[in-house]
């Protein structure tokens, strides 16, 4: 079986949807941006529900946990195994297991790129995006058994922690992992995502990466957002991409929820700079 499957991995919020736009621009190479809704062309979600109900031939048990990680085995290894070098999947889950069966399989994994973003700025996209205070939303980032929960389109995504999503994907690993902070998708992009696909032998093309940055820019995907509307936006939020900023929390965090997520977090934020 080919491993083929580059996982874009990270915690919500944290720059995922962003970098697979970024890709779908860099792949399609239009003369206009790739519209928002159809970056999912160019990779797909693993919680994405129809995945499993194919790999089950039909309807199935979503409380089945024996047949979950079944399932799941199934879809991947067909996925890994349709005839492409690359196939680029979405995962908010934790590099680690559920029901006994690893989520992110080693032996149909090409690479991983992981996205992380500071948690101080995490917990108040997050608190927006699910609905929540940003008092709720630190508490979830704490919690080593929170998952998002089942809805008719996906299916659970198991996260623990903040702290243990970071550590899980940024540990040794039976493949290459490229960590990617988002401040730096921010402040120099070119740079960060040129790094991105040399360390995934991508073709490098500078025309091309200019034209997906631009593309991709926050100002380009919320003009979108405004004009036809994106299906990835919560019922809680009124968009999807809201500032495209860092260091919101600064002003908008209170200082108590700041000290609670250092608390919680430190070591993790010491390995990516965000401690102070």
């Amino acid at each position: 079986m080919k491993k083929s499957i580059v996982w874009l991995a990270s915690y919500p919020k944290s720059g995922n949807t962003w970098t697979r736009i970024f890709l779908a621009n860099y792949f399609a190479n239009e003369i206009n941006p790739l519209p928002i809704n159809d970056a999912d062309r160019f990779g797909t979600t693993d919680a994405q529900m129809q995945l499993y109900r194919r790999a089950a031939g039909g309807p199935f048990d979503p409380n089945d946990k024996r047949l979950l990680p079944v399932l799941r085995g199934r879809f991947l290894s067909g996925i890994a195994s349709n005839g492409a070098d690359f196939n680029f999947i979405k995962t908010h889950n934790v590099n680690g297991a559920a029901y006994g069966a690893e989520l992110i399989p080693p032996q149909v994994t090409r690479a991983a790129v992981y996205l992380v973003r500071n948690p101080l700025d995490v917990a108040l996209s997050f608190a927006r995006h699910f609905g929540c205070t940003a008092d709720d939303a630190v508490g979830r980032m704490a919690r080593g058994d929170y998952v998002i929960k089942r809805t008719e389109q996906l299916m659970t995504q198991y996260l623990g922690s903040w702290s243990d999503h970071v550590a899980s994907w940024t540990k040794p690993a039976p493949f290459p992992v490229i960590a990617m902070r988002y401040e730096d998708m921010l402040h120099k992009p070119k740079e960060t995502f040129s790094t991105m696909l040399t360390a995934l032998g991508l073709p490098l093309d500078e025309g091309r990466l200019d034209k997906a940055v631009r593309f991709s820019s926050f100002d380009e995907l919320s003009r979108q957002e405004r004009e036809t509307g994106f299906k990835e936006t919560s019922p809680h939020s009124e968009s999807f991409f809201t500032k495209g900023q860092s260091g919101q929390w600064e002003n908008d965090l209170a200082p108590e929820l700041a000290d609670r997520i250092r608390k919680d977090h430190k070591k993790m934020m010491k390995k990516f700079n965000y401690f102070r």
